[in-house]
């Protein structure tokens, strides 16, 4: 009798344990902030797969319009991560003394000046003209800058460049009340579909390539913040899903799917629009120390060279190179 009364006894302090017991919880999602063009173009499909919960890693997304938005956000801490300008984020690590680390390049050129008629097609057929752009105080801005120069044209001087947000100028792109700007993909698509007058008639990564030694136009990255909790192991999961983002977003055979991505995560406005974009969009996945050091480093350097403001006032140590 004893004996099946501390049997009873030792079932009912087990069943007890086991109704005490707390739901192991999710994992912490990562905050990450990226942009309406390209970059958010790329994670759309991760935004998918996260949505479905079939990542590696879980996440909460944030989708600005305003790279301004995005960095005050990972400056303050609400964002870990987030897709920024290359030059932003050696200015970033600069400013918040460190901590920041790049752990991947994902977009390469995507800027291009378009204009309605057919009088550009050079760089020094600009002189006397103003230049509608966007991109103010990030790479578009100075990547146009340093372009002129190396032309013999000085921005202010031989070319007016007035800065507008992307999509007020795309707007008055297409209703012809502008005829010459300068915008990245995808919304310098959105006005060639929509305007058929308007032509595309400069690429500035060509424009870069014939005047940069070579080094990449690496126009925008991933950083993450150095003081972000289980750092490497988040990263790994991080990189692993974002990189199937971009391969499956830069792949022609899914180009219908990821038409329709960009459009459900309100990216792109139309799957029309993203499909004729999408080829365009300079996705690329850069990770790894070496290689996203070989990739930033001539073109940080040509910025540098070109105005130390672009980057911060002085070129970013190795430890901005994030190393697993």
């Amino acid at each position: 009798m004893k004996r099946i009364l501390l049997i009873l006894l030792a079932a009912v302090m087990t069943l007890s344990l086991f109704s005490c017991a707390k739901p192991k919880e999710p994992a912490p999602a990562l905050s990450v902030g990226f942009l309406k063009g390209p970059t958010g173009v790329g994670a759309a499909y991760l935004m998918d797969q996260n949505e479905k919960g079939a990542c590696e890693g879980n996440y909460a997304f944030t989708l600005e319009e305003d790279p301004s938005a995005v960095t005050a956000a990972f400056i303050q801490g609400s964002l870990s991560a987030a897709a920024v300008p290359t030059n932003v984020a050696a200015v970033l690590y600069n400013k918040m003394e460190g901590n920041v680390r790049i752990v991947a390049v994902n977009t390469l050129s995507v800027l291009h000046i378009l204009e309605a008629g057919d009088t550009v097609h050079s760089v020094a057929d600009l002189r006397g003209r103003t230049v509608y752009a966007t991109g103010q105080g990030a790479n578009p801005e100075y990547v146009l800058n340093y372009i002129l120069r190396e032309n013999g044209l000085e921005p202010g001087t031989d070319v007016t460049v007035e800065f507008m947000d992307s999509g007020e100028l795309a707007t008055r792109m297409v209703s012809g009340e502008l005829d010459l700007c300068m915008l990245p993909i995808p919304a310098a698509t959105t006005v060639l579909m929509k305007n058929k007058d308007v032509r595309d008639a400069l690429s500035l990564g060509d424009e870069w390539a014939k005047t940069s030694a070579g080094s990449e136009l690496a126009q925008g990255c991933i950083v993450v913040r150095a003081d972000l909790d289980d750092l490497d192991a988040r990263m790994a999961a991080f990189l692993k899903d974002y990189g199937a983002s971009i391969a499956f977003m830069s792949d022609g055979k899914n180009l219908e799917e990821a038409a329709e991505l960009t459009v459900k995560y309100g990216i792109i406005p139309s799957a029309e629009i993203a499909k004729a974009a999408l080829p365009d969009c300079g996705l690329t996945f850069l990770s790894g120390h070496d290689a996203v050091k070989g990739c930033m480093d001539g073109y940080l350097q040509v910025m540098f060279d070109a105005d130390p403001a672009s980057v911060g006032g002085k070129l970013p140590d190795e430890d901005f190179y994030y190393k697993a």
